[in-house]
């Protein structure tokens, strides 16, 4: 009797990634991931049963794979003040999961259509906004920080604009020094 092929969920995650990558959201099929992974569509509808479910499954996976890798850089920040806010500009420094953004912002159409899938991406915002917020030494000033790096990341994943990488670094520099006072005075004003 022949044995059964184990087919690595992951690495049908990571087709359906290639696919819409190359492709687009709107190609992603069973089928198309099926022939990306070198598998059976009967192989992707076992783990899969419809295309929404696919999708949700490669929002988790990035989801979970991005912040795993943001939580590395804020660790690396130790217990110092805005630990979490340096964190994430040093994780934009990097900016080494641009691919991984891309497809996730490419599967922001399904987003749109269903409420279920915009679970793992607003509680992982959810937790950075927090996390910002208590370790902040002026948490407005690192909400602030956070929302300027995320329309950085936003820009470029869309296209919109590509920085030179000279720019692109001032600019994060820049965020970074939202976070510290210039005058007594305003560390007064802060502090309220």
């Amino acid at each position: 009797m022949a044995r059964t092929r184990t087919i690595d969920r992951t690495a049908m995650l990571e087709a359906a990634q290639r696919v819409v990558a190359r492709d687009g959201a709107t190609r992603l099929t069973l089928d198309a991931v099926a022939a990306e992974a070198g598998i059976s569509k009967a192989s992707v509808l076992y783990d899969y049963k419809t295309k929404q479910a696919l999708i949700k499954a490669v929002i988790e996976h990035l989801s979970a794979a991005e912040v795993a890798r943001l939580h590395a850089f804020i660790e690396k920040e130790g217990d110092k003040p805005n630990a979490a806010i340096l964190g994430l500009i040093a994780a934009a420094e990097s900016d080494e999961t641009a691919f991984h953004r891309n497809v996730a912002l490419d599967l922001a159409v399904a987003l749109n259509q269903h409420n279920d899938l915009r679970c793992a991406i607003q509680e992982s915002i959810g937790s950075f906004i927090e996390a910002i917020q208590a370790s902040s030494t002026y948490p407005r000033r690192g909400t602030v920080a956070f929302l300027a790096v995320e329309g950085l990341k936003l820009i470029e994943s869309f296209g919109l604009y590509e920085w030179p990488p000279g720019e692109r670094a001032r600019i994060l520099e820049d965020i970074r020094a939202l976070l510290r006072p210039e005058t007594p005075n305003e560390m007064q004003d802060l502090a309220l």
